[in-house]
């Protein structure tokens, strides 16, 4: 039977996707789960965390503390605090791998880099501007001019030997780029490759405002794209740490772990 006072909940709204996680004292995580995003933050987290409850066999109310992160992380109104996502991603991969120092976190949205000090609390961090040319959006919006599904982008441009450049820095002007190659008859897993190369190198730049601190790691959605990640580690010249856990799940457990220190700290 799971004790029902020391379990702790957290919950990451993203901008594709909605993750909760819950775990116990020990912090051994019980269940969690990852859904797309509705309409609204609030109903995103509702939905990502009822899941969670449902599959754990759980109340609410079994619940001891639940904080939330994400960009919708203000108005879920069952969460008893807000936790940035950069802090959530730090303190959750260090949690599952002591020694990483630094956090390459890559969503839909934005691409931060994070820097965990030994107990995984944030030092320092740099983030993309509001462009998406350093996101997962970047990837979507050019998976959809070259037809091809996101997921299998990454497949795509790991059979080209030869990836074509792209000049553009602007999301807008590096799609109209793509069109222009795709209307000239390049191959399509160049210019993938070449989509890749040019996010990898976006990043690099990125990750040089900040530095790079002993291990690193790769946490948000396009951790899951095995080319980008190799396309990475060649550019930073490093080998990324595996995490025992789902990469986009990283935020969620952070802001449970968040939830577990503040519950400690109170004697409860």
């Amino acid at each position: 039977m799971i004790d029902d006072k020391k379990l702790f909940a957290g919950v990451d709204v993203g901008s594709l996707t909605a993750e909760a996680l819950i775990l116990d004292q020990g912090g051994k995580t019980i269940v969690s789960t990852i859904i797309r995003v509705r309409p609204r933050p609030e109903q995103s987290a509702r939905d990502a965390f009822d899941k969670a409850l449902c599959a754990a066999g759980l109340a609410e109310d079994q619940i001891s503390l639940c904080f939330s992160t994400g960009y919708g992380r203000d108005s879920i109104s069952f969460s008893a605090k807000n936790i940035s996502e950069i802090s959530c991603h730090g303190r959750g991969a260090h949690y599952l791998a002591p020694a990483i120092r630094t956090v390459i976190d890559i969503g839909g949205q934005d691409c931060k880099i994070i820097r965990v000090d030994n107990n995984g609390y944030l030092e320092d961090f740099a983030m993309n501007d509001k462009c998406a040319a350093g996101t997962g959006r970047f990837l979507e919006m050019m998976s959809r001019t070259l037809g091809v599904d996101i997921s299998e982008l990454g497949a795509l441009a790991t059979g080209s030997k030869k990836p074509l450049s792209l000049s553009s820095i602007c999301t807008i002007f590096a799609e109209l780029e793509v069109m222009q190659l795709l209307y000239s008859k390049k191959k399509r897993k160049d210019i993938a490759a070449g989509i890749h190369v040019s996010l990898a190198r976006r990043i690099k730049s990125l990750v040089g405002k900040v530095g790079l601190a002993d291990k690193v790691c790769m946490t948000g959605g396009v951790s899951k794209n095995t080319k980008m990640v190799q396309l990475l580690e060649h550019e930073l010249g490093v080998t990324f740490q595996n995490l025992s856990m789902d990469p986009q799940l990283v935020g969620a457990l952070g802001a449970a772990l968040f939830a577990r220190d503040a519950w400690q700290r109170q004697g409860l």
